[in-house]
């Protein structure tokens, strides 16, 4: 499975930060529960040529329309503030999944 984070530094310790605001892309690959690896992205997320499975926004306030009408899955995660607190959210079913 992949996901997209938006993140403000490209190291595994980075922050979430909002999608408008965002310098890096943080790709996720998770694979029998476990982070395989970490590929980040300085360009827009159009432009990755991975296909991923779902995005993790900093809020459902967040611009995720793109990703709505491209059909993506968006998940919130409003407390956790690292990759590593996401990932583990994402894991036990604690982030918000972002509705139109």
């Amino acid at each position: 499975m992949l996901i997209l984070i938006p993140v403000k530094e490209k190291n595994e310790n980075s922050q979430i930060e909002h999608i408008l605001k965002n310098p890096y892309w943080a790709m996720i690959t998770l694979k029998d529960g476990k982070v395989q690896k970490i590929d980040f992205y300085e360009k827009d997320w159009q432009e990755i040529d991975e296909f991923f499975d779902c995005v993790v926004v900093k809020s459902k306030d967040d611009y995720v329309w793109p990703f709505f009408e491209q059909s993506i899955p968006v998940l919130e995660a409003p407390f956790q503030e690292n990759i590593e607190e996401i990932m583990e959210a994402f894991l036990f079913k604690e982030l918000y999944e972002v509705r139109m």
